[in-house]
């Protein structure tokens, strides 16, 4: 267990910003704002950078999970650390190591922390309720994916407490009679009913040694202290690549849409239950060209009664970047077409030779979300060396 003494106003720093990424630019339907809130150093990046809102009467505040992770390599997972703002985050503390979710060895010599970790509020339990995966390293250098496992930690905003990593049981089989190898749910991005069931994306792979994933959107009960599964509805995938992963889910005037990365692209689906959706189809734009985002994760945002969509893709002079991942654009989508609107598409942060591949999304009201997201592969080309960033992107509808 963790107690973090942390009131607003006391032991802040000022916000980090950097010239032309303060200031609010206004497009026809939003106004973005941007600023920096956090870096890297010499030894270590911040990664995986997601943000949840405590939005308690009279002590609102905000924070952001990180992972400190290695300069070089995919998954070079170490401590999760939090930065925590006040309700307009014009203010953040330096990064605080959360001691529960520390790495940590194994009996078996395995060293496991967790990872691609989701926080969000959860209303009827006054709970932040923090999701995500774990990673295992053999002898604490070669990772093992066969040993993930869908993670949680619960975050209590009255002592201040980040509890300890807990993982989640699943069946053996899914629907098909398969079994469910390795099911984790990072880097998605969860949806929390009005009866504070959990709407949870989880990816899993059906073989050993087949690295093909299935993608599920399961039913969770959480009391304040336990996430128990209750049943998930379609499954999803493709039978080339790494099938589908990494799938977000999002709920827009009744219905639900769920976004899921591929090798070679990114696929939608929508549900009227929010378990059971249609059949996976590729993201394209209006104009029937291919979204072009591929081998990353894409996020949802609803925003004013419009619901759009977070991504990179190829085509954006940004042949340089690695996987196409920067700019990060938002673009607003046509939830009966399933397509992205071309020309609502806009920069919300532009490329600087970095990846800006691993956003994440906080609703903060029905006109306003931030998108948090760290850049990554800092360590090449023209900026090779410099220390990596975390920006915070504020979008509000214009009323």
């Amino acid at each position: 267990m963790m107690q973090i003494c942390f009131q607003i106003g006391l032991a802040l720093v000022a916000l980090i910003t950097m010239v032309g990424f303060g200031d609010a630019v206004r497009a026809d339907e939003l106004v973005i704002q941007r600023s920096v809130i956090a870096e890297g150093d010499s030894d270590r990046d911040w990664t995986q950078a997601r943000t949840a809102i405590v939005p308690l009467e009279n002590r609102s505040f905000v924070f952001t999970t990180m992972s400190r992770t290695e300069k070089v390599g995919a998954h070079g997972y170490h401590d999760v650390f939090a930065v925590f703002g006040d309700r307009d985050a014009d203010k953040w503390t330096q990064p605080i190591a959360i001691e529960s979710l520390r790495r940590a060895r194994q009996d078996d010599g395995y060293e496991v922390v967790a990872g691609d970790l989701c926080p969000i509020w959860h209303l009827p339990t006054e709970k932040v309720l923090i999701t995500g995966k774990t990673f295992n390293f053999a002898d604490g250098t070669k990772e093992n994916i066969l040993r993930e496992q869908v993670a949680y930690c619960v975050f209590d905003p009255a002592s201040r407490d980040f509890g300890p990593l807990h993982t989640m049981k699943l069946p053996q089989q899914d629907h098909a009679g398969h079994p469910i190898i390795a099911p984790n749910a990072g880097c998605h991005q969860q949806v929390i009913l009005d009866d504070g069931i959990v709407l949870l994306p989880i990816r899993y792979q059906r073989s050993k040694t087949k690295r093909i994933y299935v993608s599920i959107v399961a039913r969770c009960r959480f009391d304040g202290k336990t996430l128990e599964y209750l049943d998930h509805g379609t499954e999803h995938s493709i039978p080339f690549g790494r099938g589908l992963y990494e799938p977000s889910v999002s709920v827009h005037d009744g219905a639900y849409f769920l976004t899921l990365r591929a090798n070679d692209g990114a696929w939608v689906a929508r549900s009227s239950d929010g378990t059971n959706y249609s059949d996976h189809v590729a993201w394209k734009f209006d104009n029937g060209q291919p979204l072009g985002s591929y081998n990353t994760q894409q996020h949802w945002v609803t925003l004013g009664n419009r619901l759009y969509l977070v991504y990179t893709r190829r085509g954006a002079n940004n042949d340089h970047i690695m996987r196409h991942r920067a700019p990060l654009f938002l673009a607003e989508v046509d939830p009966q077409r399933l397509v992205v609107l071309k020309h609502t598409e806009q920069v919300i942060v532009p490329e600087d030779n970095a990846t800006l591949g691993n956003s994440g999304v906080c609703r903060i009201s029905d006109r306003e979300s931030w998108i948090t997201v760290a850049e990554g592969r800092v360590t090449d080309g023209k900026r090779k060396g410099e220390n990596n960033r975390v920006f915070l992107v504020k979008l509000r509808a214009v009323e």
